[in-house]
C-alpha cells in the first residue's frame, strides 16, 4: 500500500511517500499549504492513505496547531478517495535536523514527513497480526 506522509505547515508541506510494500519512506519536494495541492500530490504518486501530522505535546495534548492541522486534514479527505487520517508527529522535526547533519539533502519538512511515515509504517507493522 502506498501511503502519502504530510507535514503541514503554514507556508509549505513536507511531503514523503512509501514504496508499494509499504517498508520505505522517500522524501519527496515540499509542496505549498492548500489542500488541493497536497489532493493532486496523492493521486499523482498513488497514494492508497495520506497520513497529516498532528502537532502534540509531549503529554499528548493538542493545542491551537493541531486545530489547524486536523482541518486540514479534513478539508484533504473531501477532496480525495484515499483516507487520511492524522498521527502524531512528536519529534519528526528534531529527527529531521538530525538526518539533515548527517547529510540527508530533501527539505527538512520532507525529512520529518519521511521520519513520520517511517514511524507509521513500523507502528502498523507491530500491530498486525503474526508481527
Amino acid at each position: 500500500m502506498r501511503v502519502l506522509a504530510l507535514d503541514h505547515g503554514l507556508a509549505r508541506v513536507g511531503a514523503a511517500i512509501s514504496d508499494p510494500s509499504g517498508t520505505l519512506a522517500r522524501p519527496l519536494a515540499a509542496i505549498g499549504p492548500q489542500p488541493a495541492e497536497a489532493a493532486a500530490l496523492a493521486h499523482s504518486e498513488g497514494a492508497e492513505r495520506v497520513l497529516v501530522g498532528l502537532p502534540v505535546d509531549l503529554n499528548g495534548n493538542e493545542g491551537e496547531q493541531a486545530r489547524v492541522a486536523r482541518a486540514y486534514a479534513d478539508r484533504l479527505a473531501e477532496l480525495i478517495e484515499a483516507p487520511v487520517e492524522t498521527a502524531d508527529e512528536r519529534f519528526t522535526t528534531r529527527l529531521a535536523e538530525r538526518s539533515a547533519r548527517e547529510g540527508a539533502s530533501a527539505e527538512q519538512d520532507s525529512l520529518a514527513a519521511a521520519h513520520l511515515l517511517e514511524s507509521w509504517l513500523a507502528t502498523r507493522d507491530r500491530e498486525a497480526p503474526g508481527g
